[in-house]
């Protein structure tokens, strides 16, 4: 039996469609009597795919190096567990999907405007989108962006998976809560007081600040190193300057949001800042060794994997030196080889903002889209333009309906998707108006104790 569970792990490595593991598991009598339901005989290749993707060329200008050596600064993970029960049964859950739902989970989106639009509804309601995010200029007051989330939720009352309800708040310059929230400093105020405590706590209250409107996803812990003084970007945005700081840091933060029922979201893999452009307007090039990135940049990461980090964030930044020719959201080489093999991180991938220039001027955004996906992300951050959106899913439906993406790739990311949602026990319930009192009494206590 031993054996024969070692060569079902061996499977699931290489990318066996979950049905297949699955049957095969079951027939083997181990964990279950029952059969499996929606069983796919078809065997990919090794990638999950069986045709290249029809991306763009990198521009002329793109620095390439002289060699391009294999990611090996860091030692194989160990083999990923033989899934359980609940792994079967939201296996079964996948195999009643249609396609176009399974590809609708797939995607997270922003949306325009302070109410829920004509648009914002469609993309709910009839593409079935697995989450949203809110920015800025979608929220103006308390009453407004609990009424916007309520709604939001609500128009996803047809589908029985709930939304993701995202949201980037990470203190500092980048909070998006309205002025009825206690004000929230940027991370290199905790990094000054260098107190794991004092980051655990500020991730509890971000969490809490969230949770309090109808968010359940955050967009935080940033766990770049602050390594160049000319980053753009990054900045007062990191803990600090070394590894050993962010990650004590970092990873403190993580647990604090994680500890109070919201999805973090570690960012921005495999590390942000060395960067001398924002990604925002421009494709950041970052020409270090797999070695000089595995002694500084991945260091917080790894320790994130290892302490069972829900979700990464992959960063619009070519390595040329791991990938020569596309930047780490499009690299299998960067996500299926170093995050997932070698990092051993089993859980949800998710691309920065695909309508970023990094991406949309080196890219049409359906063959970006397509390349993501096969590189081994689960899902796409589409955070501006339902046009954008229309256009990734039909990409992907098409990329699968052709061959280029096999369905047994999509279901992959599909379970790790309803994975992450049914561990938090995500709801469409929606939020009343919260008293902010005793929060914002607690975030003002800890500002205080971080200053003394």
């Amino acid at each position: 039996m031993r054996e024969r569970i070692t060569e079902m792990i061996h499977l699931c490595r290489k990318n066996i469609p979950l049905t297949v593991f699955l049957s095969a598991l079951l027939i083997s009598g181990c964990g279950s009597n029952t059969t499996a339901v929606g069983i796919s005989t078809q065997v990919p290749d090794a990638t999950g795919t069986s045709a290249p993707s029809g991306a763009g060329a990198m521009p002329a200008n793109t620095p390439q190096p002289q060699t391009t050596p294999e990611i090996s600064a860091l030692p194989p993970a160990s083999p990923s567990p033989v899934p359980g029960s609940s792994d079967d049964a939201i296996a079964r859950q996948i195999a009643g999907m249609t396609l176009g739902q399974k590809i609708g989970q797939m995607l997270l989106a922003g949306i325009d405007g302070r109410v829920q639009g004509s648009e914002a509804r469609r993309m709910i309601a009839e593409d079935q989108i697995g989450g949203i995010i809110l920015y800025k200029d979608n929220i103006s007051s308390l009453t407004g962006m609990v009424s916007l989330i309520n709604d939001l939720k609500k128009s996803n009352s047809s589908n029985d998976i709930p939304l993701f309800m995202s949201v980037d708040q990470e203190g500092g310059k980048v909070s998006r809560m309205p002025e009825a929230y206690a004000v929230m400093p940027g991370n290199s105020k905790v990094g000054t007081a260098d107190s794991p405590e004092s980051a655990r706590m500020m991730g509890s209250l971000l969490a809490r600040q969230v949770q309090s409107a109808g968010f359940n996803m955050n967009f935080a812990p940033v766990l770049d190193i602050n390594s160049n003084p000319d980053n753009p970007v990054i900045g007062d945005r990191s803990f600090g300057n070394t590894a050993e700081l962010v990650t004590r840091l970092g990873i403190a933060e993580m647990q604090g949001i994680a500890g109070e029922g919201v999805i973090p979201v570690i960012k921005h893999f495999p590390g942000h800042g060395d960067t001398s452009v924002d990604s925002h307007l421009e494709l950041p090039v970052v020409n270090k060794s797999a070695a000089q990135l595995a002694r500084l940049e991945w260091l917080p990461f790894q320790s994130a994997v290892k302490d069972g980090a829900d979700a990464v964030m992959i960063a619009h930044i070519l390595y040329p030196q791991l990938d020569p020719d596309k930047p780490a959201s499009l690299s299998a080489d960067i996500i299926s080889g170093l995050l997932r093999e070698q990092m051993g991180f089993s859980g949800v991938v998710i691309t920065d903002d695909m309508t970023m220039g990094a991406i949309t001027d080196h890219y049409t955004l359906p063959a970006a889209a397509v390349d993501t996906v096969l590189a081994g992300s689960d899902i796409l951050l589409i955070a501006h333009g339902y046009s954008n959106e229309q256009k990734v899913r039909a990409a992907l439906l098409d990329s699968v309906h052709n061959g280029v993406i096999s369905e047994a790739r999509i279901d992959q990311s599909v379970l790790r998707i309803l994975k992450l949602k049914e561990k938090y026990q995500l709801t469409d319930k929606p939020a009343a108006i919260p008293d902010l009192t005793l929060l914002n009494q607690d975030i003002k206590k800890w500002r205080r104790a971080l200053a003394e």
